[in-house]
Order: structure tokens, then sequence, then C-alpha cells
């Protein structure tokens, strides 16, 4: 089993149940950004910062029975909710690896903010090259549909630099 499959299984089991696939992206994109091990090349998309390598992992990890995916209709739309099976529980602990120190309640605290907010928060990350008021006006033009408020914004940068304490 390759390493990053080893990592994402320890991402879900110190999650725990993560309810959406854009949900699921953006928490290891931030991971990734806050210098946590993985590895996943990112771009950016609709939603922000996407992987199709995580989307192939993820399906190859519930493909072996390691992940459970059930699907959800919601009003005009499925979600989708994630857990770790007793089969991948018993797959990560012959693997004999301790969850990342402070990965844990990293995600643990990501997995308590909305998609919404996270999609902003990665956007802001996936953008942090630039100045911010350049950044600023970045996230107005590539996520104008979600129409953020300045406050919202602010939060998100304030937030990043709560989650720079985990790494």
């Amino acid at each position: 089993m390759m390493k990053d499959h080893v990592r994402l299984m320890q991402a879900f089991f110190a999650s725990g149940e993560i309810i959406g696939r854009k949900k699921l992206q953006k928490m290891i994109y931030i991971a990734k950004k806050l210098s946590f091990p993985f590895h996943e090349k990112y771009q950016f998309h609709f939603f922000g910062p996407y992987s199709e390598e995580l989307t192939l992992r993820v399906e190859e990890l519930c493909n072996m029975g390691f992940l459970t995916e059930q699907k959800e209709k919601k009003s005009g739309y499925i979600q989708y909710r994630y857990g770790m099976t007793e089969e991948g529980q018993a797959f990560l602990d012959a693997q004999q690896v301790s969850v990342m120190r402070n990965l844990e309640s990293c995600l643990c605290d990501l997995n308590t903010q909305s998609s919404r907010f996270l999609e902003l928060v990665s956007t802001v990350l996936y953008f942090e090259g630039l100045e911010r008021e350049a950044l600023v006006d970045k996230i107005h033009i590539v996520k104008s549909k979600q129409k953020y408020t300045a406050e919202e914004i602010n939060e998100a940068f304030s937030y990043i630099e709560h989650l720079k304490t985990f790494s």
C-alpha cells in the first residue's frame, strides 16, 4: 500500500466522519498548505482547489473496503458521507504508524467548519502569494457567485492564523 493512501487513512481516522466531497477536498488541501505531508496535486476548479489524485485515492480506498461512501439526497443534490470501516481500521493498525503530531487536532477543527467557509479558506491559501488587497479582489472575481462578505474574508484570514498553530 502506498504511503499516500496510509496518510489519507490517518486523516479519516483523525477526523472521524467527513460529510461532503468538497469538504474532504478542502480539508486535505488546507492540511497540505499547513505543511502536513499530503502530496496530492491540486488545481483551481469551480469550488476552489481540487485534486483528481485525492478523488481517485478515496475511490480506491472505498473499493478496497477501507472507507464507506454513503450517498444522501439533499434538496436537489447528492451529498456524500465518508467514514472508516472496521477493515480500514485494522489495515491502519497493521501499518503501525501513529497519526502525525497535531494532525488530528487540525483536521477535527477543520471538520467543524462549513464547506462554504473551507472553500473560502482554501481559496485564500491558493492565492496566498498575492498582496492582501489583490487577493481579496481575486476572491471577488473567482468566487463572485458565493458573494463572500468582507467580514467572512477577514474571518478566513484569522482562521488561517489560528490553523498555523497546529503546524
